[in-house]
């Protein structure tokens, strides 16, 4: 049986890059937000109507990882449930004032991170790979 290349499975690159993006996240923005957690964060910036569900449809996270991700930060006090007036039923998800000062800062130290991870590639280079990686998993996810 003969070696497997494993430089031309997608899979394997994508793991790596995956860990390669870990440790510069965990060293470089935050051991305490997880990216998914920023994610989160960052969906409820702009818009203050989002439940569960929707959060999770627009940052792509499974139903149990964003009820996951969604009570870690609740309880962390980075966001807090509220009833929708107009359905009862229904909770939205809202930023506390902490949420959005860690948004802000995580968001700021992301950045800064994100010139590092792409810093072997050209500005093209990192247009052209940001939209293919974005092709690819909107693939996956129909």
């Amino acid at each position: 049986m003969s070696e497997v290349d494993l430089s031309t499975h997608p899979g394997h690159l994508a793991r790596r890059l995956q860990q390669a993006h870990y440790l510069l996240w965990n060293s470089m923005v935050s051991e305490r937000i997880t990216s998914p957690q920023f994610a989160v964060l960052n969906a409820l910036v702009a818009r203050d109507d989002l439940d569960q569900r929707a959060v999770g449809e627009q940052v792509g996270l499974d139903r149990s990882t964003i009820a996951e991700v969604v009570s870690r930060l609740e309880r962390g006090g980075l966001l807090r449930r509220v009833r929708d007036p107009r359905d009862g039923r229904r909770y939205l998800l809202r930023l506390t004032s902490e949420g959005a000062d860690v948004h802000r800062d995580v968001a700021r130290r992301t950045a800064r991170m994100n010139q590092v991870f792409l810093a072997p590639l050209e500005p093209e280079e990192r247009r052209v790979l940001l939209d293919l990686m974005r092709r690819v998993a909107d693939a996956a996810e129909m």
